[in-house]
């Protein structure tokens, strides 16, 4: 479990075999990667990857296959893109963001970022290959003022249309500066986590409305068992 809060910034390096290094930028952040140990897990630009191996900088992890169609972590180019670290979060610590799972839902993509006063008001929409994906796990979990992750990034819904077809996001300039959002150019690519609270109330709602086929028989042990008898 995550919070959103990014601690760090990084760069991945494929090893091959879906197995990928991953070290931090800046000497600063090195204390993330001292309190390390194999078996940990670390949000990497929002999907939960598991630590295989300490390295001095860094760590190495497996991504399995469903992880890299899913992500946006097939698409990375080492040599320019940067990602977000987050390590899970402990017991007892602050929760600044949101629950993040590190379970990506699907992709979207940066199609307007315009500085405002205070804040990088950003929008997101679905990767037009990827709408029906975006639709089903992204757009329908879409509310004004509800929590969504960027990029493993908690951020809150500024804005969305009722069909759930695009959002945007105010950024301030703490986060804009401390993460890859600063990077991203209109096209880019983001990996996207619905907020998991809205995805159980959806399934429950779901649930309910279907009607049940199945009809108990109203006997004597019914009746005794419910305390009519």
């Amino acid at each position: 479990m995550f919070t959103g809060l990014i601690q760090a910034l990084g760069k991945i390096h494929p090893l091959g075999n879906d197995r990928y290094a991953i070290a931090v930028c800046h000497p600063s952040s090195s204390r993330i990667v001292r309190d390390l140990e194999i078996g940990d897990s670390v949000a990497v630009d929002g999907v939960c990857l598991t630590v295989e191996t300490c390295l001095p900088d860094g760590f190495s992890a497996t991504v399995s296959p469903e992880t890299l169609q899913r992500s946006r972590l097939g698409r990375i180019n080492p040599a320019v893109d940067l990602v977000n670290l987050e390590t899970s979060a402990r017991i007892g610590s602050k929760l600044g963001g949101h629950f993040v799972t590190g379970h990506v839902d699907g992709v979207g993509c940066l199609v307007e970022s315009v500085i405002s006063q205070r804040a990088w008001e950003m929008t997101f929409a679905p990767v037009s290959a990827l709408s029906e994906e975006w639709e089903r796990s992204v757009g329908r979990y879409l509310v004004e003022k509800g929590s969504i992750a960027v990029n493993g990034i908690s951020l809150t819904v500024a804005d969305c249309d009722r069909a759930g077809s695009w959002f945007k996001v105010a950024v301030i300039p703490h986060t804009y500066e401390q993460t890859n959002l600063h990077a991203l150019q209109v096209g880019s690519w983001v990996n996207l986590e619905s907020d998991i609270l809205g995805k159980y109330v959806d399934k429950l709602l779901r649930d309910r409305a279907q009607p049940s086929n199945v009809k108990e028989e109203i006997s004597l042990t019914f009746l005794g068992e419910h305390g009519y008898l």
